[in-house]
Order: structure tokens, then C-alpha cells, then sequence
């Protein structure tokens, strides 16, 4: 097992400490309960950090409808209707994770992108994070 002050002193500890570690008795350094917190908050903050990484957050507002209207209909929905902030989300999702866009126009010109198995149909006249209940094409 290596010591609490043996590991705070190797090389990418002792860099991202720096100033605070002093000198103890010997050259060892020493290490304080401050020390130690602000190392504790900055791992917690990577792993925070790379955990919304891979959460997908940006299509959330669309996930939610889509997982409601498989669990009832055993399918996924044709359309959602989105407001403009929705749309550029799940655009920069896209963009983000170099995934195929397929952005068209439907009947009315309307944009269209298609998102697992279901078309979000952009509705710049509605509230920006709108988004309607899902529907299939009738």
C-alpha cells in the first residue's frame, strides 16, 4: 500500500499541489487536511466532468417522448415537434459526436432531422425549448 504522503509527493500530484506541500522533517513532505480536500474536489469534478461527457444531455428533451411512446405503442415515433433550441442541440449533438446528419424539408418546408427512427420537425413559431407529443404519420 503506498503511504498518503508518499502518493501526494509523486510527480503529478506534487504538480498540481505545488505550493502547498511543504517541507517536513527529513525533506518529506507535508501534507494538510486543506491539502488533501482540494485534491478530493478536483478528481471529483474530472469524473463529473467525464461522466456529462458521455450523458448525452443535449437530446434529453427529445429522449423522454421517444422512451414514453415506445413503452406505450411498442415503436418508435414517426415526428416531434421542436422549438429552435431543441433543434440546435440535438444539431450540435450531431456535430459533436461526428455523427450523419439527415436534415430535409417536409410537405409545409419545415426542416426536418431524423434521430433514431423519429423525424424532429422544427417549429421556429413556437417557444425555443418546445417539444411536442410524439405522433406517427396519418
Amino acid at each position: 500500500m503506498l503511504a498518503r504522503r508518499r502518493f501526494l509527493s509523486l510527480a503529478p500530484f506534487g504538480t498540481v499541489l505545488g505550493p502547498t506541500v511543504g517541507a517536513g522533517e527529513g525533506g518529506t513532505p507535508e501534507v494538510n487536511d486543506q491539502t488533501v480536500q482540494n485534491l478530493v474536489r478536483a478528481v471529483e469534478q474530472i469524473r463529473t466532468e467525464i461522466q456529462v461527457q458521455r450523458t448525452f444531455t443535449e437530446l434529453d428533451a427529445v429522449r423522454e417522448p421517444q422512451k414514453q411512446y415506445l413503452k406505450t405503442s411498442g415503436k418508435f415515433p414517426d415526428f416531434i415537434d421542436v422549438g429552435i433550441d431543441v433543434w440546435f442541440r440535438v444539431y450540435d449533438w450531431h456535430l459533436k459526436w461526428q455523427q450523419p446528419v439527415q436534415i430535409g424539408r417536409d410537405a409545409s418546408g419545415r426542416y426536418t432531422m431524423v434521430v433514431m427512427a423519429t423525424t424532429l420537425v422544427m417549429r421556429p413559431d413556437a417557444l425555443p425549448n418546445f417539444v411536442s407529443i410524439p405522433y406517427d404519420n396519418k
